[in-house]
């Protein structure tokens, strides 16, 4: 199943322009490259983002918006992550975790010094979102 995925992202990445693009002065990149409404599931859209990081890079702390589930696996290298207070985790590539809804993302990085890393997330939200990270300051 994980590889009948990576191969669809591979596809995906080369067939979906990029709708949105957010570069970070932490050593991330954020790009929307797939978003398509639920036909089954009317309010709901299911949203790809592609998020990059550069050796060392990281996120800031944050929340998605309130209605997201989000489904992300690794594609490249290694990624720490800590959400709601628990374990602070590795995830490396073909492996992948959930956020529920509400969830506060406190570490997200890169778990090398010296090489990339790169996850897809896969949201299920509401389609009138626009915003689905909100970083804390």
């Amino acid at each position: 199943m994980i590889r009948i995925m990576l191969c669809a992202t591979t596809l995906l990445f080369a067939a979906v322009p990029s709708a949105m693009a957010h570069d970070a002065s932490r050593g991330e990149k954020v790009t929307m490259v797939y978003d398509q409404p639920l036909p089954n599931v009317p309010g709901k859209s299911m949203k790809g983002v592609l998020v990059e990081y550069a050796p060392g890079g990281t996120s800031p702390a944050h929340t998605h918006a309130s209605s997201a589930f989000i489904y992300a696996t690794v594609l490249e290298g290694a990624i720490t992550s800590q959400v709601n207070g628990g374990p602070v985790t590795v995830y490396r590539a073909g492996e992948s975790f959930s956020e529920f809804p509400g969830d506060h993302h406190a570490v997200s990085e890169n778990a090398s010094k010296t090489e990339r890393a790169r996850l897809l997330a896969v949201f299920v939200v509401d389609t009138k979102e626009t915003n689905l990270t909100v970083y804390e300051k």
